[in-house]
């Protein structure tokens, strides 16, 4: 992915790595991993960002990113989400270790007024907060037994408050002294086919608003002074993409058929990035800035923040039955 003013806005590095495969490039500095499970149908992909070449390179931060893709993870089968549950928590406690006796800050980053950034508010709407009853009773009373120290925040985006995400989560570390702090953000995808089918956990930490060219200061262990742990999900698209998308495809019919052959020879020795920069010359300015969302967005997400709140409670407060809120 090359640097400049337009570029193909993603905030998966799944997705920046796979174009480095596709292009037949090296990865130095980055090691990437994948498995299935539940009977290959969730694929796993552990990218792992060792040094600065491997940032340079993907354009993200050093870390590690582990990507989570199931096309049931928009689909309403309760005994599916559950499988999807598990998995999370899995790979929660690869990137926290002995999570359910750390003091956890969830920080619900969006605005709940636009649904497709809602899903950070929503999951903690849905979680099972502690913490006051663990500074009420203690730790080892019968009201707090097998319970975690949770606590959360929605702080809500800066036209709503006048207040940057990131001075409002500083201020409760001040005052509450986490021992590490969940984010969740709604992300932008590059590809349709992960909008609502994919989860990312980073311990990089996040950059709020990064996938929409709307930058914000980072939240990561650096500007937060903890273990910062983002868990992300695509939710929208950029436009250019899509008709990037449709044209490869139409490119492909065609050759296929041996149509316009002297036009798909041309255009296929465009890379990724010089077809979707084509792509934004063509469309009218008004469409090229604009972001896509699938229509049933609004059960989706309900669905969704459902499912990682399951995992956030059933993870931190490791008590037999099921805790977590009804949707």
């Amino acid at each position: 992915m090359r640097e400049g003013s337009a570029y193909i806005r993603t905030d998966l590095a799944i997705e920046s790595a796979q174009d480095f495969s596709r292009g037949g490039q090296s990865l130095e500095g980055v090691s990437v991993r994948e498995r299935d499970v539940e009977n290959g149908e969730i694929h796993i992909t552990h990218v792992h960002i060792k040094d600065e070449t491997g940032a340079r390179k993907l354009q993200k931060p050093v870390g590690r990113y582990i990507t989570l893709e199931t096309p049931y993870l928009a689909k309403e089968d309760r005994s599916y989400h559950q499988e999807i549950t598990s998995a999370l928590m899995e790979e929660l406690r690869h990137l926290i270790p002995d999570i359910n006796t750390k003091k956890i800050l969830v920080v619900g980053i969006g605005n709940r007024e636009i649904t497709p950034d809602a899903l950070g508010p929503m999951v903690v709407d849905h979680l099972f907060i502690t913490r006051h009853l663990v500074r009420e009773y203690g730790e080892n009373s019968k009201v707090t037994r097998g319970l975690g120290t949770v606590s959360a925040i929605a702080p809500g985006v800066m036209a709503q408050t006048g207040m940057e995400g990131r001075e409002v989560i500083c201020g409760i570390i001040h005052e509450t002294h986490p021992d590490v702090a969940i984010i969740i953000d709604a992300l932008a995808a590059r590809s349709v086919s992960r909008l609502n089918t994919t989860i990312q956990l980073t311990d990089a930490g996040i950059s709020p608003g990064s996938g929409v060219g709307n930058h914000r200061h980072g939240l990561n262990r650096e500007s937060l002074g903890i273990p910062v742990v983002a868990i992300g999900i695509p939710t929208v698209i950029d436009a250019a993409t899509i008709v990037n998308d449709t044209m490869n495809s139409l490119m492909e019919a065609l050759e296929q058929r041996g149509v316009y052959q002297d036009v798909y020879d041309a255009v296929r020795s465009f890379d990724h990035q010089e077809k979707y920069l084509l792509m934004r010359e063509l469309m009218a300015p008004e469409v090229a800035n604009m972001f896509v969302t699938p229509k049933d967005i609004d059960e989706t997400i309900g669905r969704i923040s459902y499912t990682i709140s399951e995992a956030i409670n059933s993870i931190c407060h490791p008590i037999e039955g099921d805790i977590s809120c009804p949707s």
